[in-house]
């Protein structure tokens, strides 16, 4: 299982308004951006998208091994 606490996170707002998650793992070099849909939640988002890092993260480790 992956620890969510040496997942960073990361908001980032572009000139344009938009914002922007980003995901990193410095162990393994694995990052995840994705664009906000500003008609939804940014904390359901984020859940969505650390679910999806943290399979990532399973399955790249699973491939080291």
């Amino acid at each position: 299982m992956v620890d969510r606490n040496k997942i960073q996170i990361d908001l980032i707002k572009l000139i344009g308004g938009e914002r922007l998650l980003r995901l990193t793992e410095a162990q393994s070099g694995l990052a995840l951006e994705k664009k906000l849909d500003p008609q939804k939640s940014v904390a359901s988002q984020k859940e969505n998208l650390l679910g999806v890092f943290e399979a990532a993260l399973a399955r790249a480790g699973l491939m080291a091994a």
